[in-house]
């Protein structure tokens, strides 16, 4: 009997995959006004809308996000069907050789730890036929074995070897890993193209996916930074619960360029605080924190190590956080057990007391930005990121509203990811990420019973301002920020240009005016506003700007 011909109550009913969901009407109605209110906002601070593909190369991420980390190693959906102690391997045999760079006694833990984990999923794999059992393989495993057992034996002992000896035990073991062949010579000699390509995973996340598009679109020949979001879905195998689905939606953006100043940190944050305003959101806390940089963080990690094993602090700790000890000992700081609140509070030192001068003088100027944005924040300590590239200024928004998991959003600096994933060197980059769900939740909390009005596509910007001088700069953010309140979009350098620098970038971003504030123009009153179409000057009021732009839409 064919389905259809089976009695209603006999027939197969589908349903959505666990973890996933319809979103119907009304609901529906919500989610686009708050995308729609997201772009509009981002739009209006000069950020541009990027699309990238839902799935990558799985290698990607293992580089992005960390081979060893809970996402890339039990959370990632992958497309092809590999044996999973195969694609396990891979990701350690890579996560292997980015730790080269990484300082001496750091680098000896790391080695061994993804040593163990990648020699135990060759002999998984070995076990299972998934890895060819030639001789070449035998023999190169049976070294890695061998190698682990001595090296392992020798760091537990305390013995004192010479760096060079774990230096040349790690350029060893590479070799040795990258002489391991994980297909067979019958396998790789009639297999299509197909078959040959990467390794392929839905993405868990978006900021790996936009740092690639940046590096492959070589986007760092444009000019000034590239201010880019974007809205989607993203995917991760982990147990549904409340508000956690395996196919999830966040908007996030990514400021990428030369530049670190503070004043770019700030703008992004004071951006995420226009959006919760806009969504009417008003019992919120944002929490900042500098985690240092790669020249005064390892000192902190390694001393933060040491309280740890500390046998009345260790003996206290979760199953998760004593792992966390030698794997990645800033995640304990971001503990959530009761049972170590205290301990996190008052037994373990706090990074911001080990930053260096550059890194404490970025944060003053940051705090110092907020403030003159009147965006007011909350420092805390225990905010940290645990991935090396992270560096520099983390930032989280809660509110109350939402009960216990209260995180809204979060994001931070990542300085040397660009370079990480094959780009050029010294771009810097920081970026936030927002969970829809819970802006929604937020959202029906606040009662916004309001639609939107219809936004407007994507445009040029509206207005550049150019500021010359400390005098200048108070009154261009505030213009900045009214301007955007009327809907325009506004483009405010984060330092200070030269005039004729100024309308070179002005003219490049494809601005329709200038608006040149100087100390000249503060003295007087009176401020410049170019057109570029036709390279007209005039002067307006301060007071009169409002109503200029209003009337040259």
């Amino acid at each position: 009997m064919t389905e259809a011909a089976k009695p209603e109550s006999e027939r197969r009913k589908f349903r959505a995959i666990k973890g996933t969901r319809d979103i119907l009407p009304p609901d529906s109605a919500l989610w686009n006004w708050f995308e729609k209110t997201a772009r509009s906002v981002m739009e209006s601070f000069n950020f541009g809308e990027i699309r990238t593909p839902i799935f990558e190369e799985t290698e990607l991420f293992a580089r992005a996000i960390g081979a060893d980390t809970d996402v890339v190693a039990k959370e990632v959906f992958t497309l092809q069907a590999r044996p999973e102690s195969v694609q396990r391997a891979e990701l350690l045999r890579e996560a292997i050789h980015r730790i080269g760079d990484v300082k001496h006694e750091l680098r000896v833990t790391r080695l061994l730890q993804h040593l163990t984990v990648f020699v135990r999923y060759l002999q998984i794999a070995l076990q299972q036929g998934h890895l060819p059992k030639d001789a070449a393989n035998l023999h190169n495993v049976g070294l890695l074995e061998r190698g682990l057992k001595e090296a392992g034996q020798l760091w537990k002992s305390g013995s004192t070897q010479p760096e060079s000896y774990w230096n040349g035990l790690f350029e060893k073991v590479k070799r040795i890993a990258d002489d391991i062949r994980f297909e067979s010579a019958e396998r790789t000699s009639g297999v299509s193209e197909l078959d040959l390509e990467p390794t392929a995973s839905l993405r868990p996340e978006a900021t790996a996916s936009v740092v690639r598009a940046y590096v492959e679109h070589r986007l760092d020949t444009r000019p000034g930074d590239q201010k880019l979001y974007y809205i989607g879905p993203m995917f991760r195998r982990e147990r549904p619960q409340k508000g956690r689905y395996r196919q999830f939606y966040q908007i996030g953006a990514e400021v990428l360029g030369t530049s670190d100043a503070p004043a770019i940190d700030a703008e992004l944050i004071e951006m995420l605080t226009v959006l919760l305003e806009r969504c009417q959101i008003e019992k919120y806390t944002l929490l900042i924190n500098s985690i240092g940089c790669a020249d005064c963080r390892p000192k902190y990690v390694e001393l933060l190590r040491a309280e740890l094993r500390k046998p009345e602090i260790f003996e206290r700790l979760g199953a998760d956080s004593k792992r966390r000890v030698e794997t990645n000992p800033l995640r304990v700081m971001d503990s959530k057990l009761p049972e170590e609140q205290e301990i996190i509070d008052t037994k373990l030192p706090k990074i911001s007391e080990h930053l260096c001068a550059d890194c404490k003088t970025h944060y003053e100027k940051l705090k110092k930005e907020l403030r003159l944005r009147a965006v007011p924040f909350t420092e805390s300590p225990r905010l940290v990121r645990g991935l090396d590239y992270y560096m520099r200024t983390t930032f989280e928004i809660t509110s109350p509203i939402l009960g216990a998991q209260n995180a809204l959003c979060g994001g931070g600096r990542y300085d040397g990811l660009v370079e990480l994933l094959g780009g050029p060197k010294g771009i810097k980059g920081i970026g936030f990420a927002l969970g829809e769900d819970r802006f929604i939740d937020a959202i029906q909390e606040a009662r916004l019973g309001e639609q939107a009005t219809k936004i407007h596509a994507v445009r040029p910007v509206d207005v550049f301002v150019a500021w010359m001088g400390e005098r200048a700069y108070p009154t261009a953010v505030r213009l900045a920020r009214v301007l955007r309140g009327e809907k325009h979009a506004v483009e405010l350098p984060p330092e200070e240009l030269k005039f004729r620098k100024a309308l070179e970038r002005a003219d490049k971003m494809g601005a329709r005016y200038v608006l040149i504030i100087g100390d000249d123009e503060i003295a007087s009153g009176q401020l410049t506003v170019k057109r570029l179409a036709d390279g007209k000057q005039e002067k307006i009021a301060e007071e009169a700007v409002v109503d200029y732009f209003r009337g040259a839409r």
